[in-house]
Order: C-alpha cells, then structure tokens, then sequence
C-alpha cells in the first residue's frame, strides 16, 4: 500500500485539531468524510483519543494510502477506512462504528466537489446524527457572496478552470442547505490561509427513514 501525502495536511493540521478540541463531545464516533490521504485521520486520532475515528473516502486509491498511515499509527481509536460517496442514498457505516456518530467532520471536499455533494453531506448527516450531534467543515469560503482574500479569488478562478462544477462555495449558501436539515446556524472560526471552519449542531430530528 501507498501512502499519499499532501502538504497542506501538515500545515493545517494543528489549527483545525484546536477547533476539534474545542467542539468534539468527549466520546462517540468522528465520521471524517472525504478523508484523502489518512493524514489528517491519523493525526487526529492520536490527538483525540476518547472518540473513535472512522475515515472515509470514494477513492480506492485514497482508501489504500488510509490504510497504509493506520498501519503505522498506534491509536487503538483509528478505526478502518471505509468505502464513501457522500452522494451515496445511504451511508452504509454502521457496521464500522463501535459507538454512535457524534461528529462528522468534512475538510476541503466542498470546493472540489460538486454542489450536488454539499446538499448529500447534509442530509446524509440528517439521517445518521442524533440531537446535539456535530457537523464540521473546513476549507476556504465566500463569504455573503464575496472572496475574503484575492488569493482565494484567484484559488476560485484555478478551480473552476479546472472543473466549472467545482469552485469556492458560498458558506451562507452552505448554511441554508445545512438550517432546512434540521441543523442550527453555526459557530464559524476563522482560519489560518484565508479559510475558514464552521461547526454545526443537530437541532432537531425527523423521523427515520423506514422508522
């Protein structure tokens, strides 16, 4: 197995571990969806040791070098990746999970992904969190529309050359999307390199699906 490494994982990895500190309850289950390389998974574990942590990813090769930093990584709380779209109608993780998810958290997905996978990120959360659970997201942001940094404007333009699905989302678009799945609006923390994290609570529940 091949270990994927990606720089920003080694300059970011501290300031977002203060965010997790700061709003992770003391125990559960972190689903970090679209996990990449592992870095972050296997930093964070042994950082966090009371919650288990479950990485996920779509991409088989993403899912081999997870696989590979875990096999180096001696925190009992890493827990194997596991297979994720988050466009997927149901999450199939529970079979993975030694505890309830209390926390989701999703870093750098939402401006190299389709909007289609913000809307699924939501409410697959919806079906899998309970009431107080968390959802936290980290990345750059527009915020109320415009750019807060020219470098994440030119970062946008790069991106959308690239891919016109992809892009530097609206974080206000992102609460809306996040406030009619049944979350609260959320505390959002400003970041190092001009981006920004955004944690959000479960504040109420819908029934189920088949319940």
């Amino acid at each position: 197995m091949t270990k994927r490494y990606a720089p920003a994982t080694e300059r970011n990895r501290e300031a977002i571990l203060a965010v997790l500190r700061d709003s992770l309850p003391d125990q559960g289950s972190v689903l970090e969806v679209a996990s990449g390389t592992g870095q972050h998974a296997f930093f964070f574990a042994q950082h966090l040791t009371t919650c288990y942590w479950l990485p996920t990813d779509r991409d088989v090769a993403n899912l081999a070098s997870i696989s590979a930093w875990r096999e180096e990584s001696d925190a009992a709380n890493l827990l194997p990746p596991c297979q994720l779209d988050v466009r997927d109608s149901v999450w199939l993780i529970d079979g993975s999970l030694p505890e309830p998810v209390s926390a989701i958290v999703n870093i750098n997905m939402l401006h190299i992904s389709p909007w289609s996978c913000c809307q699924a990120l939501f409410s697959g959360a919806a079906e899998v969190l309970n009431q107080g659970a968390l959802v936290m997201l980290y990345g750059p942001f527009k915020r109320d529309g415009l750019h807060t940094a020219p470098s994440n404007a030119a970062f946008d333009e790069q991106l959308r050359s690239q891919d016109p699905e992809w892009g530097v989302r609206d974080l206000e678009a992102a609460v809306d999307v996040a406030v009619d799945q049944g979350f609260a609006y959320p505390r959002v923390i400003e970041m190092p390199a001009n981006n920004l994290s955004a944690v959000f609570e479960r504040a109420w529940v819908r029934p189920r699906k088949g319940g």
